[in-house]
């Protein structure tokens, strides 16, 4: 990571208010002193995603996502550090200083650039082949799958020689080296054949990244063998987990939809057919990685997989995928064509735009396709399926929205809305899911484990010391940083302290600059925005402050007390004196202003 100084860094943070850097990405609207808004990290229709400009941080009380503009930055664009100072920097007019990298640092950099550059040769050389008379067969391939030139062009594609170290003979007299040309990913090295390419003798795809860099190749063989298709390994530059193939065509649409297919030829021959906004994998399953990348880019996207058994059965792998970020998702029926290309090549573009139009809601998909599992003419079979649907059901948290499934299932499926209701109810009562939701007294929804009190206690001073300083001076006689015992509590609770000690009021934002680790981020954030939502009066407040304090600072005692060695005489006089400042903190009346 780029080394930038703390005053830097701090000027940059203060430069970028977070409210108007999220606002570009999240719609806020204002409540009290906070910003909410849907949070970008996670499905959900509550809007507990909270931008306070008081404190320069964010923090979803839903999934717990939480930290300043940096850390926004780095989670939702996947950004580096160094990349998201150098925007923020940008957006400021703050020119960063060039940054010396270290040897190591200078090595991997350069090497990325080589892996490009070498990518890029591959690129030229294997299009220039295509328009050779070595690369007829190809040329006719895409020609015989409707492919003009202007297209062939755009997507830059080419073909590998039938000679099985072509490309590495080419590369060499480039100057390129058998380790770099190795870490490539496009030729193998072995002591008894030499060098020889992963590629030859196959139509070439290029892969380019989202700034149109080519960072690998997929490869369809002409004539007989196996595979078929054939993709880069992953190297330093290609993560087939995180690029999607066209998505530096798509990102630039002007379509507020996403088409994901799951071939190269799909996205190609849409895109000729003037549906720019098509994507696919490259040659895996949808994964978060892509799920992330496209939420970036879109908030609804259309699946127009395969119509076979292994196209649905992908459709079903990918639906909860991009739910789970907040994607709407819906299925295009292309039957009884297999996929896209097939489809566009017999009725047109606008027959698929049409398809598109009548684009099935994904829920409704994944329940016709479990009704193909049941014989719905036999009693046992239908309430068997009933049951099942009625599960699938519980996924949907909210209770407005789950009715609204309740009621478009019982219409079509004629089963009754309260009957499907009740069922629905039922089961999940039985599974413990279906019941009123109490928020936790702090104000955080814990997704894995419920945390223990004392836990909650430390946070709600840390964030209480925050919004109301004037507690510095109250406190400051009886509470120090050791007396919280969680250690990244104590080491947040130093650097508080010292803030107010040094300055006279506090600065969390540039605290959570101070950690480099996302999962410490992220647990800050979640310190500085604790609240009790029962407490309604200025009175309740300040007992409840006052009961906190108490707590933690028995809870510190004891702590002290059960670690104590038997001989540290100076350890066991401080317990004593803070028992004492205990038996005051009882008597002690906090006044909030």
């Amino acid at each position: 990571m780029p080394y930038f100084s703390d005053e830097l860094i701090e000027e940059v943070r203060s430069r970028n208010d977070i409210v108007d850097v999220i606002g570009g990405y999240v719609r806020l609207q204002k409540k009290g002193s906070t910003y909410f808004g849907l949070c970008p990290f996670h499905n959900e229709k509550t809007g507990s995603f909270s931008v306070s400009p008081n404190k320069q941080m964010y923090y979803c009380f839903g999934c717990g996502a939480g930290g300043n503009v940096f850390t926004f930055l780095m989670q939702y664009e996947n950004y580096t550090f160094g990349e998201a100072m150098q925007v923020l920097a940008d957006r400021a007019g703050i020119e960063l200083p060039k940054q010396e990298m270290t040897s190591a640092q200078r090595r991997e950099a350069d090497k990325r650039t080589r892996l490009l550059e070498i990518n890029k040769e591959a690129a030229r050389y294997f299009y220039s082949l295509l328009r050779n008379p070595r690369g007829a067969n190809a040329y006719n391939y895409f020609k015989q799958r409707e492919l003009s030139d202007e297209t062939m062009q755009k997507f830059g594609l080419g073909y590998s020689d039938q000679y099985s170290d072509d490309l590495y003979r080419y590369l060499r007299k480039k100057g390129y080296d058998d380790q770099i040309l190795k870490e490539s990913g496009l030729v193998t090295i072995d002591e008894v054949r030499g060098g020889h390419d992963k590629f030859w003798n196959r139509a070439m795809f290029p892969i380019m990244d989202v700034h149109n860099k080519v960072i690998g190749f997929g490869g369809r063989v002409m004539g007989e063998g196996e595979p078929k298709y054939l993709n880069s390994p992953e190297t330093k530059i290609f993560d087939k987990s995180r690029n999607l193939y066209g998505l530096n065509f798509a990102r630039s649409s002007r379509k507020e939809q996403i088409l994901l297919c799951e071939g190269y030829m799909d996205v190609i021959a849409l895109h000729q057919a003037g549906f720019d906004n098509a994507v696919a994998s490259l040659g895996t399953a949808l994964t978060s990685g892509h799920a992330n990348l496209l939420k970036r880019y879109t908030k609804e996207v259309y699946l127009t997989y395969d119509s076979d058994g292994a196209g649905v059965k992908a459709a079903l792998r990918a639906i909860p995928i991009l739910k789970e970020v907040g994607i709407t998702t819906k299925v295009i029926n292309m039957r009884p064509y297999k996929d896209p290309d097939e489809f566009i090549k017999a009725l047109g573009a606008d027959a698929y735009q049409q398809r598109i139009d009548q684009a099935e809601n994904s829920f409704m998909f994944e329940v016709r396709i479990e009704e193909q599992k049941h014989d719905m003419q036999d009693p046992e079979d239908k309430t068997a399926f009933y049951n099942e649907i009625a599960r699938k059901l519980l996924s949907f948290p909210e209770e407005l929205e789950r009715n609204n499934y309740i009621e478009a299932v019982a219409a079509k499926y004629q089963i009754g809305f309260d009957n499907l209701r009740r069922l629905v109810n039922q089961l999940g009562n039985k599974a413990g899911i279906v019941k009123e939701q109490t928020p936790l007294k702090s104000g955080i929804h814990e997704n894995k484990k419920k945390e223990d009190g004392m836990k909650q206690s430390q946070k709600l001073l840390l964030t209480w010391l925050i919004e109301h300083t004037g507690l510095f001076q109250i406190i400051r006689p009886f509470v120090t940083p050791d007396d919280f015992t969680e250690d990244l509590y104590r080491r947040v609770a130093e650097v508080l302290f010292a803030q107010f000690e040094d300055a006279g009021s506090v600065n969390p934002a540039k605290i959570i600059s101070m950690f480099d680790n996302e999962e410490e981020q992220r647990e800050v954030a979640g310190l500085f925005n604790a609240h009790i939502h029962e407490v309604e009066t200025k009175s309740d407040m300040e007992k409840a402050v006052r009961e906190t304090i108490i707590r933690i600072k028995d809870n510190s005692i004891k702590y002290r007390s059960d670690h104590l060695d038997p001989t540290d005489m100076q350890g066991l006089m401080k317990v004593v004196e803070d028992k004492r400042a205990l038996e005051q903190l009882e008597k002690l009346h906090i006044s909030i202003d």
